[in-house]
């Protein structure tokens, strides 16, 4: 995959979409969480800057509501390396010049994984998540539109907010029935003076007890 530069500058690319997902992030603060709904993040097969492979580009929700991204449409832009890794899941970001040099063909397979046009930002706050184990993610998530790999900021310290550690976190917006889904672990989050909340699974339960198995 195609690596991040520290640059301002616009670096062009062109390529296919492989994969489209939301781009969120999560801050966390022990036992208290809180979402940033930012936009969508492609997966482009291509190049970029130059390099040829896979390489992830973040972009508005806007530019999804007008281009209705999914994979296998060909795009061409321009966007930035990102400042700060840790906090985002993409490469790049910042992105402009987005054209459609051609769109999907063919019927979208009926998944898992789902391949889709993804909905707007507010069906994923809507319908919750789950949390997803990051090696099934990586073996069979990354290209379907209910899965999100999260940038997380954790406060470790509330009385002293500048002390945060930063990790990317796994999860699933999808039916409950996928039979890809793996849970994993418990999450732990840390907290200061070498304490520690476990998130149990009863949060998840929660989050998406209004949708059925299907849904």
């Amino acid at each position: 995959m195609v690596g991040s530069r520290v640059s301002s500058e616009k670096v062009p690319w062109s390529g296919r979409i492989v994969a489209v997902q939301p781009r969120i992030r999560l801050m966390r603060s022990f036992d208290e969480r809180h979402h940033s709904y930012q936009g969508f993040v492609l997966r482009i097969d291509g190049t970029c800057g130059g390099q040829a492979g896979e390489f992830l580009i973040a972009v508005g929700e806007g530019a999804h509501e007008k281009h209705r991204f999914q994979a296998g449409m060909e795009l061409v832009g321009q966007s930035v390396p990102v400042e700060d890794p840790r906090k985002e899941a993409a490469a790049f970001y910042k992105t402009s010049g987005l054209k459609v040099v051609k769109k999907t063909e063919g019927e979208t397979p009926a998944g898992p994984p789902f391949l889709g046009v993804p909905p707007d930002l507010e069906t994923y706050r809507r319908r919750g998540h789950r949390r997803l184990d990051a090696r099934t993610y990586e073996a069979k998530c990354t290209t379907c539109i209910w899965g999100c790999r999260m940038p997380v900021e954790m406060i470790v310290d509330h009385w002293n907010p500048s002390r945060k550690q930063y990790r990317f976190e796994a999860f699933c917006y999808g039916p409950k029935s996928c039979a890809c889904y793996r849970a994993g672990a418990a999450r732990k989050v840390p907290g200061r003076k070498g304490m520690s909340h476990t998130e149990e699974d009863w949060v998840d339960e929660d989050a998406t007890s209004h949708r059925g198995p299907d849904d």
